[in-house]
């Protein structure tokens, strides 16, 4: 068995992920879209998307659709007819760890009858660019009354919003915009619901080729689902890994690329959420339990500072007009802060402005 360190994950996976060099490419031409870029908050993706290639972050090549936890994600637009039956639950366990809701306890316990009738109501109701809201109660008219729950504050029944997040894409529904405007669409040229799930041994590679060496319990944190789940489906045809002690799994057309790895030089300035963050090992991220509480919030999650392949500290931004993003900066080590400042260009790039201010706290 192939033994290797957490310092060599690390350089394995930053590679991987396009975190070395800065590409030329156009971002639906980087690998890093095969897993798809979610979209934390208004305009994260594009920070994510200008931390790997100088090229323009937008792309009309790229959709965002809920699809991995029903979180919203840029993928390319030629990959969703895919990506949607990847997606799909393999079984009625696994659809109902999905979408596991103490709101809706006995919805949860229709399986995948709950993403057919999710989806089907979505594309009844999102026939046009509409605000999510309005969508929300259109499908929830529609759906069986076991995945509405009684909704206090605007005293009306709603679809529990994991449910109909994880049914989106089956569902044909585009995210136009999120915040206060949040819009819904029709997907163009939509693909059918699944009727059954296609490809998940290829959507289980897909992660393992990015965040690698990895666990069924990492793949199933990732896709919302339960190990067991993930545990009944895990491909034979898997590199087996020991990692730091632990049994842990990569694409053998990987291992020559992960034995090799070699720590990177430089500094990135990743949003929260970021593809790199999505692994779910994280005290191999971030093996300090006070650092993590400071990456990995209830609420609000900073962006990261990536500094010759260690998470060096977090960062917030904050626009200042149409000129200029602060950015507030916690450091965990010591690092260049010249460096530092010289890559936050990257993120007025990614926020369309002029300048960036980097405050050290």
């Amino acid at each position: 068995m192939i033994s290797v360190d957490r310092q060599r994950v690390l350089a394995y996976r930053i590679a991987a992920l396009g975190l070395t060099d800065r590409s030329g490419d156009r971002p639906a031409d980087l690998p890093v879209l095969d897993l798809g870029i979610q979209e934390y908050t208004p305009g994260s993706a594009q920070v994510a998307l200008t931390a790997r290639t100088s090229a323009d972050p937008a792309d009309d090549r790229l959709t965002t659709v809920w699809a991995a936890r029903g979180a919203p994600h840029l993928h390319r637009s030629a990959d969703l007819g895919s990506l949607v039956e990847q997606l799909w639950p393999v079984s009625d366990a696994d659809a109902s760890a999905r979408i596991n809701s103490a709101q809706i306890p006995d919805g949860v316990r229709l399986g995948i009858q709950a993403f057919t009738a999710t989806a089907s109501a979505l594309r009844e109701v999102v026939t046009a660019p509409m605000p999510r809201g309005e969508a929300s109660t259109g499908v929830s008219r529609l759906v069986p009354p076991s995945l509405t729950y009684d909704c206090r504050s605007c005293k009306a029944r709603h679809v529990a919003g994991n449910v109909w997040q994880h049914a989106g894409l089956a569902g044909g529904v585009e995210v136009l915009s999120r915040g206060r405007d949040a819009q819904l669409g029709p997907l163009p040229d939509a693909p059918p619901i699944p009727t059954s799930n296609v490809g998940i041994a290829d959507l289980i590679a897909t992660y393992l080729r990015f965040l690698g060496p990895a666990t069924p319990a990492s793949v199933a944190k990732y896709l919302g689902s339960s190990t067991a789940a993930l545990r009944a489906v895990w491909p034979a045809d898997l590199a087996q890994v020991d990692l730091d002690g632990r049994k842990a799994w990569i694409p053998d057309e990987q291992v020559s690329a992960l034995t090799t790895a070699s720590t990177p030089s430089g500094v990135r300035w990743l949003p929260a959420m970021d593809p790199f963050l999505q692994a779910r090992d994280r005290d191999l991220l971030v093996p300090s339990r006070d650092q993590q509480k400071e990456v990995w919030r209830t609420l609000g999650n900073p962006g990261i500072l990536l500094v010759d392949g260690e998470v060096a500290g977090v960062w917030r931004a904050r626009m200042a007009g149409r000129k200029r993003v602060d950015l507030t900066v916690t450091l965990f080590d010591r690092v260049d802060r010249k460096r530092v400042e010289a890559e936050a260009a990257e993120v007025a790039r990614a926020r369309e402005v002029p300048e960036a201010a980097v405050i050290f706290e």
